[in-house]
């Protein structure tokens, strides 16, 4: 939900201009601060951020996001596969018109998904459904040594002098094999019945895949090792959530209505992390809603998924607790900024706050990215943030 500043709004941000009075309550209740959650010399990726949220040492683990969704996905990457992220995106005029093939359905993705399996799958290359536009790609031999652009970076670019480049000489075939399923999906997909169905109602076709973000198994510890507590649970519309709370040892809680999207279940969300409460010692509650807004570049819609997840998850959350014997401690922070103008993330740091009860607060008194540079906390970096969170 972090941004930058927009005319429209006065000069506010969304978070500046939203009305969040649960947010800033809790800030005036607790401790702020800022937290790089994007280190020196990565993109700003989904994966890198909430990984380094959750006090991961990226350069002993960090392979990518593919291979996190796999886990969600229940897909069990044998030594030498390689995953790779499997856009449906929307090509027009030779230009990338949106990452997202206008937030395609699940169930019309699976179609295509399948169709693509039928006509470019074999013992070498396998796709797998996902939710939505999110989809997965897995090579069973090959190099993960590929430059690969995100297509969420790139809205309305031309789409062919960003296919994929081998970064070393060992990673020619790899990329050979790739760009050809892209261009070979184009021509599958262009006249597919989803598709024609889509175009007659106003829709933006799915009409190409764009595999990015390639690796292979990763190695991580439980959050349980790192940190000691004994039971932790995530809940997530995104498979690439769900997937770093399988190899971080989270129990991954499923939410019916959740989609990613702004008319995902709010209340379901939140009254799901409140059971989860009740077993577990840890809760990691992620919602998309705002950074799907930022990829659209719609800032009216920006401001009011703030709103909802202020009204209709931190309030819920916040005013339960209220009547619990066992305190619990609350931490809020976007992943990493996805500016309305730019329409893709930015390594800036983001805003937190952490509400711990019976904790003396600091001074700031709303939320926003400019306030909190005042607060107790200054910048934190790496594990930081989780230890203040989780450890007294």
């Amino acid at each position: 939900m972090a941004d930058e500043p927009i005319e429209a709004l006065g000069n506010k941000t969304p978070l500046q201009y939203a009305q969040t009075p649960y947010m800033d309550k809790l800030a005036q209740l607790g401790i702020t601060g800022r937290m790089q959650t994007v280190p020196e010399g990565y993109l700003p990726g989904s994966e890198v951020a909430n990984l380094t949220i959750l006090g991961y040492d990226l350069p002993k683990m960090y392979e990518g996001r593919a291979v996190l969704e796999a886990a969600s996905m229940g897909v069990n990457l044998e030594a030498g596969e390689v995953a790779l992220r499997c856009n449906l995106i929307c090509i027009e005029k030779e230009l990338i018109k949106n990452h997202s093939a206008g937030h395609i359905t699940t169930e019309e993705a699976d179609e295509l998904i399948k169709t693509l399996n039928e006509k470019l799958g074999s013992d070498m290359v396998r796709f797998h459904t996902g939710v939505s536009y999110r989809h997965l790609l897995v090579l069973k031999t090959g190099s993960k040594e590929l430059d690969c652009t995100p297509p969420h970076d790139v809205p309305l670019h031309p789409f062919q002098p960003l296919m994929i480049e081998p970064l070393v000489p060992e990673a020619e075939d790899t990329a050979k094999l790739l760009n050809a399923l892209i261009l070979k999906s184009q021509e599958i997909l262009k006249d597919h019945p989803v598709n024609q169905k889509r175009i007659i109602e106003g829709k933006d076709p799915a009409n190409s895949i764009w595999p990015w973000s390639p690796g292979y198994r990763p190695a991580m510890q439980t959050m349980s090792e790192m940190l000691g507590f004994e039971k932790g649970a995530v809940i997530s519309a995104v498979d690439l959530i769900r997937g770093i709370g399988v190899y971080a040892g989270l129990d991954v809680i499923q939410v019916e209505g959740a989609t990613g999207l702004y008319d995902t279940n709010y209340e379901g969300k939140a009254q799901a992390a409140l059971d989860a409460l009740k077993t577990h010692d840890f809760v990691y509650l992620h919602i998309e809603a705002s950074d799907e807004a930022g990829h659209e570049g719609d800032v009216d819609l920006k401001v009011k998924t703030i709103e909802y997840l202020d009204r209709r998850v931190i309030r819920l959350i916040f005013e339960e607790l209220q009547q619990w014997d066992e305190p619990v401690a609350i931490a809020i922070l976007p992943d990493h900024p996805t500016p309305c103008a730019i329409r893709t993330h930015t390594n800036k740091p983001v805003p937190f706050l952490i509400y711990k009860p019976g904790e003396q607060p600091d001074k700031v008194m709303a939320f926003d990215e400019y306030v909190v540079e005042n607060g107790k906390y200054g910048i934190l970096e790496k594990d930081e943030f989780i230890k203040k969170v989780v450890l007294y």
